[in-house]
């Protein structure tokens, strides 16, 4: 038996409070109330990167819809939290309010900034004060590692860069030093040190790794599709990988 709710012709963020209550409690959806923060943690990568590819696609429509989704993963770990006790989502939404306003002391303080440059450095500040970070290390080791490996590496390079510690000599001569390594075979380590190497390439010429891979996938995408499409004796000759 469907359960006793009133329908809208336009719902706001409190419907959508109620409705997660609803699906968790019993006589709700089985599947939404046997979920837990492990089983759909994977779910919040998911829509986050359907939000990236809206804003890539330039797609208004579907940017609405996944920041849906995203919003309904946030909502969906705070009523389980809230459940057990522990906070609620007007808490989250206390928790970011206080930081935005922390963050910004040249909007809602005293302090004078000329630039980007300078509110970035303010909030590094902040942020390692807040969390009581007194050294880069522990800064760098704040990073998360699940994120995707050459982000990460591109943020502790980035902070340990700040602190004085970057690549001095020439990133092409760095690179096919780790890349002739690999000549006496390829193994985890020195496979490693060589996308590293890369890495800090890219950010010392102000290239993303991650976009910068993520075209070639696609060069590469279209022309397998051409390879998969050619003759026989066309493909004899392919080369996808120069």
């Amino acid at each position: 038996m469907a359960v006793d709710y009133k329908f809208k012709d336009k719902y706001n963020i409190e419907d959508l409070l109620e409705i997660m209550k609803i699906l968790r409690a019993p006589g709700g959806c089985p599947w939404d109330a046997e979920q837990n923060h492990e089983s759909i943690k994977k779910n919040f990568i998911e829509e986050t990167y359907e939000v990236v590819e809206a804003i890539n696609k330039k797609d208004t429509e579907l940017l609405k819809e996944e920041l849906g989704d995203v919003m309904l993963q946030v909502v969906f770990h705070a009523a389980m939290e809230e459940e057990k006790g522990v906070f609620d989502f007007s808490d989250v939404a206390d928790g970011i309010c206080k930081k935005l306003i922390e963050r910004h002391p040249h909007v809602f303080g005293d302090i004078s900034v000329e630039n980007t440059d300078e509110v970035l450095t303010n909030w590094d500040a902040i942020k390692r004060n807040s969390k009581k970070q007194k050294t880069t290390t522990q800064a760098m080791d704040s990073i998360p590692r699940e994120l995707p490996a050459l982000m990460r590496a591109e943020k502790l390079q980035s902070k340990a860069a700040k602190a004085g510690v970057d690549l001095k000599e020439d990133s092409a001569a760095y690179i096919s030093q780790k890349a002739s390594a690999l000549s006496a075979g390829v193994n985890e380590k020195n496979l490693g040190e060589l996308l590293f190497a890369v890495v800090a390439a890219a950010r010392q010429n102000g290239i993303d790794p991650e976009d910068a891979l993520t075209k070639i996938s696609d060069e590469f995408l279209s022309d397998f599709g051409k390879y998969e499409k050619s003759t026989d004796e066309e493909k004899s000759s392919a080369v996808l990988y120069n």
